[in-house]
């Protein structure tokens, strides 16, 4: 439990999509949500929170959709991570005009532009408070960034990893589409894999469990959320190793 006005998380992950920053775009990157979304991470750096970031690149390039065209697949990702290095360096950016630090970390050398990901200098960055974006995926084809982002929340010990979407939580069915959808307050991740509820992948899911790491599914353009997120409060789905 948090003392009052404390943060409830010490070190978090906060998984983003690539399709959140095309706003109202077909493709690419809209400024104002990069701005939104940089000035809600700045906001829980400047209450003495340790921001991770894992991107997407899936407004740029997906590499299994590009695989579907008839593209090999390892360099369909190979490109995909490179979107992802884009994304990276343009929340670096935004960040940065807030006033505060950020890292871009990459999982495949590209010394010119931003750092090689190395665990322990990782760790540094954030105990020195500067923001740290992880990009490249897991430097490796075939491998989501979701299952980056977890893999990222363990080694860097996160208490909490947040995915950041377009929708509350985790519903039972498409709430876009089916009105009657329901939300689910809490989940096991063995809940979430039997029912197949497209939290995040399997691989996800698995290394999240094996490894009793949280997880909050919320809406990253819900004004504030993210900030009561952290305060403690019960923002979005909670999905964990088992319901009390």
């Amino acid at each position: 439990m948090n003392q009052e006005g404390q943060p409830a998380y010490r070190r978090i992950l906060l998984k983003l999509s690539g399709e959140a920053f095309m706003g109202a775009q077909e493709y690419g990157v809209d400024p104002a949500v990069l701005d939104q979304v940089a000035q809600e991470v700045a906001e829980l750096s400047t209450l003495g929170v340790e921001v991770g970031i894992v991107i997407g690149g899936g407004n740029i390039f997906r590499g299994a959709g590009l695989a579907k065209g008839g593209m090999d697949r390892v360099t369909g990702d190979h490109m995909g991570m490179l979107a992802t290095v884009i994304n990276a360096l343009a929340l670096q950016d935004a960040i940065e005009r807030t006033g505060r630090f950020c890292r871009v970390m990459s999982a495949i050398r590209i010394n010119q532009v931003c750092e090689d990901y190395i665990r322990r200098r990782a760790v540094r960055h954030l105990e020195k408070g500067r923001i740290v974006v992880f990009a490249a995926g897991t430097g490796n084809p075939f491998f989501t960034t979701d299952s980056a982002a977890a893999l990222r929340a363990i080694e860097i010990n996160a208490e909490l990893m947040i995915k950041a979407t377009k929708v509350d939580g985790v519903y039972d069915a498409d709430p876009m589409q089916r009105s009657d959808a329901r939300r689910f307050e809490r989940l096991t991740f063995d809940e979430a894999l039997e029912r197949r509820l497209g939290v995040m992948d399997t691989t996800a899911l698995v290394m999240c469990r094996d490894n009793q790491l949280p997880l909050r599914v919320m809406n990253m353009f819900a004004k504030g959320d993210l900030q009561r997120l952290v305060m403690g409060e019960p923002v979005g789905t909670l999905v964990e190793g088992a319901i009390q």
